[in-house]
């Protein structure tokens, strides 16, 4: 062959590969990923009601499907209701061996349908659910993709409402564990098995903010579920929430601290001044009782009690018992007065007595002015009736005092005289009842302070005990 024909001949091969060439260039993956898709699911070639093959494509073992998510928010956490409000995006990977296709040397990465009715999906529910609904704006956010090899992996985001069941003995020094269950409906453990995806099953959101919870740790665990229609797989997610004490501090508790302190203002205030006294006890004990009905309309009713309770009551206790004090101050007064008039009216009796005994005898000395008296010894002579009579009302007027019991002499020892003259109705009214507001000033206070004493110790030792 001549030179000139084998230059022909190289040039027309070197013009086909570079066309072919081109042509590939060209190719229309779009076009590729339909064909590919219309032949794996195609009508009469995949059926989405037959569950997949087990490990290995053995139709006697269980279809595995892996669970991961990513927790995006944490709305509300309700003490009332028991529940709580959370956003995630959910995923499950499995294999189905029917849905392997050809890559095209590795240029199909996967195929990605948003039509989760087209191949088959486990039927998982989540167990503790109260409500749930999807997102659809702008599009609906669920994808499913097809991997080279069969392997499905499905995506969704979902808002959930999720039951909460809560333990408020310590409230609100209390943890709570809230729960995610989820669960197989209708495929027992031989057909399908729930399992959480290796390495970092779940994830939380970065600077994950609640308004009165803090997120401590979140555990994974497994809850497969015993009926009489068979056991059924269950995974689990429990969230460690601790509630923080700082808006309780601000919002309940030095507030009645405050309501109880005011409440003893009324010691210091004169027995006399009843208006003021009985405006301030009452005003405190309403406010403290108002106190009181808020926190619990925020708590639903149980039949134990809780730890505020415990504090509300105590303080209520102690704002009322000021106000008793006040009445009992008053009894004394007026008991007081009532004695002191007594007392009055024997020593007006006896002065007139006395008064009468001494008339009669000046009368008795002016008729017998003129007559003379003999001198009478002063021994006494046995038998004297008149002598052994004065002797009795000496006996009488020289009996010895009775002695004080300890209490007595303790109470004596406070300064019961008020600081200026104040108009009372006796001479032992006003010692009286000022001795109680004296005490009450020192009792009230010291018992108070014992009480936080073992209140704190004992709640927050049970805290570290739940830890």
């Amino acid at each position: 062959m001549a030179p000139g024909h084998y230059f022909w001949a190289i040039f027309y091969f070197a013009c086909l590969c570079s066309a072919s060439l081109a042509n590939n260039a060209r190719v229309n993956f779009r076009e590729k990923e339909k064909k590919i898709l219309d032949q794996i699911l195609g009508a009469g070639k995949y059926d989405a009601r037959i569950r997949p093959s087990g490990i290995n494509g053995t139709d006697d073992k269980a279809t595995q499907v892996y669970v991961n998510m990513f927790l995006r928010s944490i709305s509300k956490i309700d003490d009332y209701k028991m529940e709580y409000s959370v956003q995630l995006t959910f995923r499950e990977q499995w294999l189905d061996e029917r849905l392997k296709f050809d890559d095209i040397g590795g240029r199909l990465k996967y195929l990605t349908l948003t039509e989760a009715n087209r191949v088959w999906m486990p039927d998982l529910f989540f167990s503790n659910e109260k409500e749930g609904h999807f997102h659809n704006i702008i599009m609906p956010n669920v994808y499913i993709r097809i991997f080279p090899y069969g392997s499905v992996l499905y995506s969704i985001r979902i808002s959930l409402t999720l039951a909460c069941p809560m333990n408020l003995k310590l409230y609100p020094l209390d943890r709570q564990v809230c729960s995610l269950r989820m669960a197989s409906y209708g495929w027992t453990t031989a057909d399908l098995v729930f399992l959480w995806k290796e390495g970092d099953p779940v994830q939380v959101v970065k600077n994950l903010h609640l308004p009165r919870f803090t997120l401590e740790k979140f555990l994974t665990d497994y809850c497969n579920s015993k009926t009489n229609t068979g056991e059924y797989s269950c995974l689990k997610v429990d969230l460690l929430f601790k509630r923080e004490f700082s808006y309780y501090l601000i919002q309940i508790y030095i507030p009645c601290c405050m309501l109880v302190i005011v409440s003893w203002v009324s010691f210091w205030l004169d027995q006399g001044a009843v208006p003021a006294r009985v405006s301030l006890g009452v005003t405190t004990l309403l406010t403290m009782a108002t106190q009181t009905s808020g926190i619990n309309a925020s708590l639903p009713p149980v039949s134990y009690t809780k730890a505020i309770d415990v504090w509300t009551g105590v303080c209520l206790t102690f704002v009322f018992g000021a106000l008793l004090e006040f009445a009992l101050v008053n009894y004394a007064s007026r008991s007081g007065w009532a004695a002191d008039i007594h007392r009055e009216n024997m020593k007006k009796k006896r002065r007139e007595l006395e008064q009468a005994s001494l008339d009669a005898a000046s009368d008795l000395l002016d008729t017998d002015s003129n007559a003379t008296f003999a001198m009478k010894p002063l021994v006494r002579h046995p038998g004297d009736p008149l002598a052994l009579e004065k002797l009795r009302q000496c006996e009488v007027h020289m009996q010895a005092p009775k002695r004080q019991n300890c209490c007595r002499s303790w109470m004596s020892k406070f300064p019961t005289s008020p600081l200026k003259k104040i108009p009372c109705f006796g001479r032992g009214q006003c010692s009286r009842s000022k001795r109680i507001d004296v005490i009450s000033r020192i009792t009230f206070p010291l018992v108070f302070a014992l009480f936080n004493l073992v209140y704190w110790s004992t709640y927050l030792f049970r805290e570290e005990e739940e830890d």
